[in-house]
């Protein structure tokens, strides 16, 4: 039996959106392809990196530890950067500053494409993080004002779609790539998308007439205390903040070991590790059945299981034969698990949504900067089959945890 959703908190559910106005529906249409897009570039960017650690720990004489750092530096600054974003979208319209951000987002890709250090790479990627922070949590942010809870984790499903093909262009693409023409060419790709992308939303009508309002209460810094003074927002930050730190963990070095441990080149192991954005895609199509048959609280256990037993299995198993299905299996495992995370994120604070969606994907970020850079240790020093074991079992206790929270939650 399915829990009680909670109830709005607020009128913020647009009535131009709503199921019965087919102009409203176009409209929605319209804007969930157009933030789709942005999506599929920010997810695209985010993991670049990870196939391209073997070229560039080759192309810089440095270690896939010290390497990692292009993925650290890319998450620390995509999450202190909410702090800004979340306000601003509030403040100024949601879709007026995705559209801005994914202009910036040209900056660090054309750093990127001339860096000639490590160094000035790892600055590439931190400015490339500043920018893209505005998209994702904005996104969905504007998700969360206009869809009813009722529909919100089914449209969330389906924005998540967008957001899947790009980690999977981003995981496997870069890695064809990389081996063919080198890693450069993949960020003077990216700089063309964002361009094109940033001017069809910056010059969209209905994104400049999107209504600005002003703070609720006392301003930004009331909207950040409104959200941390919740210890249900609380729970959840803390909560994303690990997930973040295993699952992302265990992927981004997944291509690497593919590489290192069984010889594979990189855009074979990158074409691996996509099958996790695959494992996702079949989450997506399959999200409606999956929500008429189980709860919050079954959807969290059902994530959790699938992530530990996926990551047990490359840990343990010492044949790669395992290991595509294994991905499969831990993408549906995250994404069942997340999507779950993300929607109850999405009622932390309906008044300053932007905010405390800001703040969420600053915490995933952040437990991604902590954990990579853990791992990147554990790599270099003991073996990546520590890091996979690792990660299963942090992984299978938070969603323990976080099932269990939403049982006592709901009872009450």
């Amino acid at each position: 039996m399915r829990q009680n959703q909670p109830r709005e908190a607020h009128s913020d559910i647009d009535p131009a959106y709503g199921a019965g106005s087919g102009t409203g529906q176009r409209q929605e249409r319209r804007a969930l392809l157009a933030l789709g897009f942005a999506g599929f570039g920010s997810s695209a960017m985010m993991r670049v990196c990870d196939p391209m650690l073997p070229a560039l720990a080759r192309d810089f004489d440095v270690t896939a530890g010290q390497a990692s750092q292009t993925i650290s530096a890319y998450a620390i600054a995509y999450g202190i950067l909410q702090l800004i974003f979340g306000p601003l979208g509030d403040r100024y319209g949601k879709r007026r500053v995705v559209g801005i951000a994914a202009l910036l987002c040209i900056v660090g890709n054309a750093l990127a494409v001339f860096a000639g250090t490590l160094d000035l790479l790892i600055v590439a990627r931190a400015l490339a993080g500043v920018a893209a922070a505005g998209i994702i949590p904005l996104s969905l942010a504007w998700i969360g004002d206009t869809v009813p809870y009722a529909q919100r984790q089914a449209a969330l499903a389906r924005y998540l779609t967008a957001i899947l093909m790009g980690l999977i262009a981003g995981q496997w693409v870069a890695g064809v790539i990389t081996d063919l023409w080198g890693w450069r060419w993949i960020f003077a790709l990216l700089f063309v998308f964002f361009l094109a992308v940033g001017l069809a939303l910056s010059l969209d009508a209905s994104v400049r007439r999107e209504a600005a309002r002003p703070p609720s209460g006392g301003g930004y810094v009331h909207d950040m205390v409104d959200v941390l003074t919740r210890p249900w927002a609380v729970w959840l930050l803390v909560a994303v903040t690990l997930e973040g730190a295993f699952a992302f963990s265990a992927m981004a070095f997944l291509p690497t070991f593919m590489h290192d441990e069984y010889g594979f080149g990189i855009s074979v192991s990158s074409g691996i590790v996509a099958l996790y954005g695959v494992g996702g895609m079949v989450y997506s199509f399959g999200a409606r059945k999956l929500l008429s048959r189980f709860s919050e609280e079954g959807m969290a256990i059902l994530g959790g299981l699938l992530l530990t037993a996926s990551w047990l299995m490359v840990a343990v198993l010492d044949r790669w034969e395992w290991v595509p299905p294994a991905t499969v299996a831990a993408g549906i495992g995250y994404y069942t698990l997340h999507s779950t995370l993300m929607t109850q994120a999405t009622q932390m604070a309906p008044a300053a949504r932007g905010t405390a969606m800001s703040l969420f994907a600053g915490c995933l970020f952040l437990g991604i900067s902590i954990g990579v850079g853990s791992s990147g240790l554990v790599i270099d020093h003991v073996s990546y089959r520590w890091v996979f074991a690792v990660c299963a079992l942090g992984l299978g206790l938070l969603a323990g945890a976080f099932a269990y929270s939403l049982r006592r939650r709901g009872r009450r």
